[in-house]
């Protein structure tokens, strides 16, 4: 029995394996426990091993890879097509071994422990701004009720609050003045934890030769230029810079049909997050070109004359994406200037 390609549907206790061989025989079809995972493909003859991208997936890659196989990662929607008859384990393996044996299959690239690290790091930063905004909004309702308000901004609450808890003529009374105090120790301690991620990011952001590279471009900062580092590695899971803009969405969607092309609004696919940071980038640059006469500035102002400036700001991220594909994988440091006639890049 030799086995060449293996489909394995992960899961948090119990994994399902199913293998073919080369004239796509079924040979191997069982579940395997967490505990036998790593003793079982270690006696395996190395081979093509496919798996969903999905939690745990980059760490069991990076196991098996170790072990000397071949490890593919797919996007769960791409090997939907392939699931024959009801949902369950034993078919979501058979379809992971079919859809990773086909040539033309879109693959994820195996994130290392570094990025997931940097993306660990992004992913609690975001969720303690979502808990801070909660909790002001949720000060800022109680307040409501004694007829008190608040302006949006956190840097009004901030200011306000410590001067409700000392007035003794705003109405409010003694035990929800002792509730208000615990609600801005949270805030407090919130803010804290927001502060120490950001410090940490900007160290990295200085630290880390990639993403110093990056924040050469303008629209890019810390944040941005980390993310990107933490998204894309060293870029090459794309061949081309249009490619990495596609798969963060800032490419248009298509509804064409008949020979005739009908082109949407952003598609949206792929990093949302990134997304985001990328296109505030741009407004900010948006904002700031009027006056400038470098080469970026005047494409800007040139666009903003014929369209919307929320237009421009997608289209000047899009280019920045592609930029930053370029410097991630050619290593090279940003040449404001660059273009046809001039000094190629190292």
């Amino acid at each position: 029995m030799k086995i060449t390609r293996i489909g394995i549907d992960l899961a948090k206790t119990v994994f399902q394996v199913h293998g073919v061989d080369s004239h796509e025989k079924v040979v191997l079809r069982r579940q395997l426990r967490r505990n036998q995972m790593a003793a079982f493909f270690a006696k395996l003859t190395p081979c093509l091993i496919g798996m969903e991208a999905c939690a745990s997936s980059h760490y069991w890659a990076r196991v098996l890879t170790g072990m000397g196989h071949t490890v593919k990662l797919i996007a769960p929607q791409f090997v939907k097509p392939y699931v024959k008859g009801n949902k369950n384990d034993a078919n979501d393996a058979e379809a992971i071994c079919e859809a990773v044996g086909r040539p033309n299959m879109r693959f994820v690239a195996i994130k290392s422990v570094e990025q997931q690290d940097i993306q660990a790091l992004h992913r609690i930063r975001t969720e303690l701004v979502q808990q801070r905004t909660a909790k002001v909004n949720h000060i800022r309702g109680l307040l409501g009720e004694y007829g008190i308000m608040i302006a949006q901004r956190i840097g009004s609450l901030r200011k306000a609050l410590p001067d409700l808890l000392e007035d003794a003529e705003n109405g409010l009374t003694t035990d929800f003045k002792v509730l208000l105090h615990g609600l801005r120790e949270d805030l407090v301690y919130l803010d804290g934890r927001v502060a120490e991620l950001d410090r940490a990011i900007q160290h990295l952001a200085s630290t880390h030769a990639a993403a110093h590279r990056l924040q050469q471009l303008r629209g890019i900062g810390p944040i941005t230029a980390t993310a990107l580092v933490a998204a894309l590695g060293d870029g090459k899971m794309f061949r081309r810079g249009r490619d990495a803009a596609a798969w963060v969405g800032l490419v248009p969607r298509q509804h064409s049909s008949g020979g005739k092309d009908n082109l949407l609004g952003i598609s949206k696919r792929g990093n949302a997050y990134l997304r985001t940071l990328l296109i505030h980038g741009a407004r900010a640059v948006v904002k700031t070109a009027a006056g400038k006469e470098d080469r970026l500035s005047v494409w800007v102002q040139s666009l903003c004359r014929r369209r919307n400036k929320n237009v421009a700001a997608v289209a000047l991220a899009n280019k920045t994406m592609r930029m930053a594909w370029a410097l991630l994988t050619s290593g090279a440091e940003y040449q404001p200037e660059y273009g046809p006639g001039s000094v190629q890049p190292a």
